[in-house]
């Protein structure tokens, strides 16, 4: 099926439908995490009165983010004409459940999203674990080939790879990862395009 006809779309959200502002060198220092480490990893491996109190941080850091939290170029519009058409959408992010519908809200995008089709970092394993592409494939009764996952990083790329899905990498001038992804656009403005939307 061509990504022209996909109706099932899922999508990460900080640097893919938002600006990417998170500074996540800052934050691995705030937080004493080696800047080698992925930060949600290395929290799992904390003892839990440790990690409950850098979670609480990390919450309260995003929050501020979320508020502030700017579209994508051509985000929006992508967002609005896949719903035009009456596809599916989903969020999937390594963020909370609970920030990334503040995101959604700060972007204008809340009403294109059933809240119980947005995925935290507390309803389903972190990505690239594949868990949240799977458990949203379940929730929408369709195969995970069904499924395309747009993101900017390589995370959401192994997680469509791991699931079964396709993956769809933006927001970057080149593509880093031409292994793992199964079409690349520059931003959500060229994907349209690409998939002849507009």
């Amino acid at each position: 099926m061509s990504l022209a006809a996909a109706r099932h779309w899922v999508f990460d959200m900080d640097g893919t439908l938002t600006l990417a502002v998170h500074d996540f060198p800052a934050i691995k220092r705030a937080l004493d995490i080696p800047l080698s480490a992925d930060i949600l990893g290395h929290l799992a491996t904390l003892p839990e009165d440790v990690a409950a109190a850098k979670h609480a941080w990390l919450l309260e850091h995003e929050r501020e983010l979320a508020l502030t939290a700017a579209p994508a170029p051509g985000a929006i519009e992508l967002v609005r004409s896949l719903r035009a058409r009456g596809c599916r959408l989903g969020i999937l992010t390594r963020n909370a459940h609970e920030l990334a519908l503040l995101t959604l809200q700060a972007i204008g995008l809340d009403d294109c999203f059933a809240v119980g089709d947005v995925i935290g970092r507390d309803e389903a394993p972190p990505k690239p674990d594949p868990g949240g592409l799977l458990q949203l494939a379940a929730l929408w009764q369709v195969a995970p080939s069904a499924l395309v996952m747009v993101g900017d990083f390589r995370f959401d790329l192994e997680c469509a790879r791991a699931a079964g899905a396709r993956s769809v990498l933006v927001n970057l001038a080149e593509n880093p990862w031409p292994e793992l992804a199964d079409h690349f656009a520059v931003d959500c403005r060229a994907l349209a395009r690409d998939v002849g939307w507009r």
